[in-house]
């Protein structure tokens, strides 16, 4: 491929002549008059500004049919070329802005859009590529900056992990003190230049550097004592080019996103903020000045902090997850500032409530002042879907309460419009219908579930037995070696096996043959795992479209999409579905397909369920009640299931986690309160099974050092957890001296990158493992499913893992 630029190859010359356009604001929601939302008028070409005080912190990049996931996907694997998929970019991001400028949004962004994650942009626009990757100067280009994100045949990945609360995924930065930064990637003013070209002026967007520091980690080799902020003088040079060059473009204003500020930050952390912008200040002259924070309240003294910075021209805040910033608002705000108000949910798919939206907004307007309130998204809606107008499946009533990123950008232009003083009523009285329409349907409430979940709270739903006792009795069971290998769950996703599935959805094949066909693959992935030698087998949910829709589809109280799509790393999307009424299982969910794949093996056969704490964190929550309150009623579905399957002879059942640290509160003050809950939604699940029944949960990618008390608590039988990608961060804490007496499973390969580990390398993994843990409590197995890899890459992995853990099984027993 060659050092390709990733931006600079001009793509705007090889467009093709008619852009797709995402749709325009009269057909954004069917059920919303929004063809009242009239286009700019244009002038030679170019957009006059006539904007309302509008403002989206961020927009989707993957495209409202997954474009770009498909032209990544076919360019890494040598189907396409680099002109290609810089095309399909430039479409998707040209579509953007023109959806944004014709809805009448004022301060538009730019370089929103990554190939496939922000923070990795960041990386490449300071230049701070790992020694690894062989990069030594000039433009990065794609061969770089996805080695980086995938790794490659010689080199592992950087460490991937969870954005603040969400489910996506960003490349964690690896520095030290001997970085040598530069300006390497002009991504964000060549973007600048593209909207431009096309009449179209924004605000281009960069990470800011506190965010970015405080959320990288110091590279292999340096000491993890080692001060990230001491790097601030070497990388804000590069800040003040990139500021140059965007002045020199045109460029009126830069937003910096410092969602960090949320967190707790100490005293030295806020003082390292308020120096970097105070440094920043001249390089910042002739640019207005945007720093947007989201996902949280701002404490108290932060916002003292940011709000104390004299070269900023607005702040930006959530104020839908943030309503305690509200109350600082109140008691005080600077003078002549912009308040970018973000009313408008990010994170989520309902529809706004327009009305109680703009008394916010007014009562805002009184205290900073008439004209400096900007109405703002409370978040990039990279964390929502893309656009309403696709779904053609959902019905009417249902279709009325939500709003996907292309009506949230219609809602935020309809407020500014009424904060104006130029309110469509007709467009207010239809919302209202469909807020009280959700309010009042029938199928949100079953009273049967509110009175189940009431009494689940007079109990901790602890399993009767010590977890040491329950593994010896499952021991005699199960019979298994030491050091026993599994896998999490899934096997490669074929196009043949999403053909079968689509057609069976579609009814083009029957029943008796769709079963045939699964029951096929169980039996190659059945096959497989016998030949490789694993010990405790899965049968590879060729039966599953994604472990929390899969599910959702047989849970009353969920909707499904059919293009719903949200990024959660690189090429990875997933499809939440939608909780918007009580949960129950109407029937059992798994009980055919795990009785069917356990009759193929002598083997143990896991059962697979996902987690109710992850399916909650994977779906669009509905806002009308507690979250714990649906967790509660998922875990009740879930535990009928578990006992299903225990009935049914399972011996093994898994029940995923995955999501459980994504949902940690930002602030330590609130995170009693969710672990308690979150856990207790677990030990629901399975507290009245046998203890001879093993229960084993999942976790992949996140922090989980600092909840690791809460993870014993939960009281699983095994828990396989990511550990390969992350620099095995994770065995520290059994260095540091926290005992666990369950069965674990530290991953021993990173299943995210094509490349395969070789027996070697995974042995000298397990030997790590073992300086740490007890051979008696110890599983082999990979970080995560395998639904995303090909089978030559499975086969070639796995038969390494399994070669490994005989090898170290060999020396235990010699020793």
């Amino acid at each position: 491929m060659g050092q390709l630029a990733l931006q600079r190859a001009s793509p705007l010359a090889s467009l093709p002549k008619r852009l797709p356009s995402l749709h325009p604001p009269s057909s954004a929601h069917p059920f919303l008059p929004f063809a009242t939302a009239s286009r700019r008028p244009r002038r030679h070409g170019l957009y006059l500004v006539r904007a309302m005080s509008s403002h989206i912190v961020g927009y989707p990049r993957i495209g409202p049919k997954r474009e770009l996931k498909f032209a990544l996907e076919s360019f890494w694997d040598g189907k396409t070329g680099a002109d290609d998929l810089q095309t399909v970019a430039a479409n998707l991001r040209n579509s953007i802005w023109k959806h944004m400028a014709d809805a009448g949004i004022k301060y538009i962004p730019s370089n929103t859009f990554s190939y496939y994650d922000q923070m990795l942009d960041t990386t490449a626009m300071l230049g701070a590529v790992p020694s690894r990757y062989g990069w030594e100067s000039g433009e990065i280009g794609f061969d770089v900056y996805f080695s980086m994100a995938r790794g490659n045949d010689s080199v592992p990945a950087m460490e991937m992990t969870k954005w603040f609360d969400t489910n996506y995924h960003y490349i964690v930065p690896e520095l030290g003190p001997d970085v040598e930064f530069s300006y390497a990637s002009h991504k964000a003013v060549d973007e600048f230049k593209e909207a431009k070209a096309l009449g179209i002026d924004t605000v281009p967007v960069i990470i800011g550097p506190i965010t970015y520091l405080l959320l990288s980690k110091p590279a292999k080799g340096v000491d993890k004592s080692f001060c990230l902020l001491s790097l601030i003088d070497k990388i804000l040079p590069i800040y003040k080019e990139v500021f140059d060059d965007l002045k020199s473009a045109g460029a009126r204003w830069i937003q910096f996103d410092e969602p960090i500020l949320v967190m707790d930050l100490d005293t030295n952390q806020l003082q390292a903020f308020s120096d970097a912008y105070s440094h920043m200040e001249s390089s910042l002259a002739g640019l207005n000045v945007l720093i947007a924070t989201y996902f949280a309240d701002v404490p108290p003294e932060a916002y003292k902090t940011l709000t104390s910075l004299k070269c900023v021209t607005g702040f930006g805040f959530d104020l839908v997850r943030g309503l305690e910033t509200l109350d600082l608002i109140k008691a005080g705000f600077p003078r002549g500032k912009l308040l970018f108000a973000g009313v408008v949910d990010g994170r989520n798919i309902w529809a706004n409530d327009l009305s109680a939206s703009l008394k916010t907004l007014q009562s805002l307007e009184d205290i900073v002042g008439k004209d400096k309130v900007v109405v703002s998204t409370s978040c990039s809606l990279l964390h929502t879907a893309v656009d309403l107008v696709n779904e053609m499946k959902l019905d009417k009533e249902l279709k009325s309460w939500l709003a996907f990123a292309a009506q949230k950008v219609v809602e935020v232009n309809a407020l500014a419009k009424s904060l104006s003083g130029v309110k469509d009523e007709a467009l207010f009285s239809t919302n209202s219908m469909g807020q009280a329409s959700r309010r009042s349907s029938p199928r949100v409430t079953n009273a049967a579930v509110q009175k189940d979940v009431a009494a689940v709270k007079q109990s901790d739903h602890r399993r009767s037995t010590e977890v040491s006792a329950r593994l010896q009795a499952q021991q005699k069971k199960l019979n298994l070696p030491a050091l026993p290998t599994t896998t999490i769950g899934s096997f490669p996703q074929t196009a043949d096996l999403r053909r079968i599935r689509r057609e069976f959805k579609a009814k083009k094949i029957s029943d008796i043959d769709y079963v045939q066909a699964i029951k096929v693959e169980f039996e190659k992935v059945v096959k497989l795992q016998e030949e490789l030698g694993i010990d405790v087998l899965v049968h590879g949910e060729a039966e599953r479209n994604d472990m929390v829709e899969f599910f959702g589809e047989q849970l009353s109280g969920f909707a499904f999409t059919s293009n719903g799509w949200v990024q959660s790393y690189g090429s990875r999307c997933v499809k939440p579905p939608i909780i918007y009424g009580d949960v129950t299982r109407p029937k059992a969910m798994t009980v055919f397909w795990s009785s069917m794949a356990q009759k193929m093996t002598l083997h143990p056969m896991k059962g697979m369920l996902t987690g109710p704490v992850t399916i909650l964190n994977w779906s669009f929550v509905r806002n009308d009640q507690p979250r714990h309150e649906t967790c509660f009623q998922i875990a009740l579905a879930i535990k009928d299931e578990v006992e299903d399957l225990e009935n049914a002879g399972i011996t093994v059942i898994q029940i995923d986690e995955a999501a459980l640290r994504e949902g940690l509160p930002l602030r330590r003050s609130e995170q009693e309160f969710y672990l308690d809950w979150a856990v207790h939604a677990f030990r629901i699940t399975n507290c009245d099974v046998q203890d001879t029944t093993q229960i084993h949960t999942h976790m992949c990618y996140s922090n989980f050092n600092d909840i690791i008390h809460s993870i014993i608590n939960m009281d699983a039988d095994v828990i396989t957890i990511e550990n390969s990608r992350s620099d095995e961060k994770l065995l520290s804490i059994f260095q540091e001296g926290v005992k666990y007496s369950a069965g674990i499973g530290p991953g021993v390969y990173d299943i995210h990158s094509p490349r395969i580990p070789s027996a070697e390398e995974i042995a000298e993994r397990i030997n790590k493992m073992l300086a740490v843990l007890d051979s008696k409590v110890l599983w082999v197995n990979p970080d995560c499913g395998l639904k995303t890899r090909k089978y030559s890459e499975v086969k070639s992995a796995l038969s390494n893992m399994v070669t490994a853990a005989k090898l170290i099984r060999s020396e235990l027993i010699k020793s």
